[in-house]
């Protein structure tokens, strides 16, 4: 993978170099401490986002447990150091994917918004039909009421 966007802010890059090494262990339980309590995690596959460091945290530990042979491959940093993205191959079960992780981290360097975007679409499904049986019954409590 590419090294560390230079221009990112000290705390964001902090955290992100944390996140790194959450991924490579598989284990994100350290993830609320780089997380903003009121932070967004948007799906790539519903309409509404989620809300709360703990929906996050639900999220990504199930799919570091969902994903195979996941692997970042290149990361951008936006010009204001406080926003990146990440580039990413892995595979579920027998369907391959590719995606990237859009990360937007507050002057602090907490996680605010965390957005996937997926392809393809059978990757997509796949990665959908695997999580909700992870996580599909705890999540709905975390998408806020109009």
């Amino acid at each position: 993978m590419s090294a560390m966007p230079d221009n990112l802010k000290p705390a964001a890059a902090a955290s992100l170099a944390k996140w790194h090494d959450m991924v490579v262990s598989a284990n994100v339980d350290g993830l609320v401490t780089i997380t903003h309590p009121d932070a967004v995690f948007r799906s790539p596959a519903v309409h509404s986002p989620y809300h709360s460091a703990a929906a996050l945290q639900l999220v990504l530990g199930a799919a570091v447990q969902v994903f195979e042979d996941f692997a970042y491959h290149r990361q951008f940093a936006s010009d204001d150091g406080l926003n990146v993205t990440l580039e990413f191959s892995a595979r579920v079960g027998d369907k391959q994917l590719k995606g990237v992780d859009l990360i937007r981290f507050n002057e602090d360097g907490k996680i605010v918004e965390f957005e996937v975007m997926i392809r393809p679409l059978s990757g997509l499904m796949a990665l959908a039909q695997a999580m909700g049986a992870k996580v599909g019954e705890t999540i709905p409590e975390f998408k806020r009421k109009a």
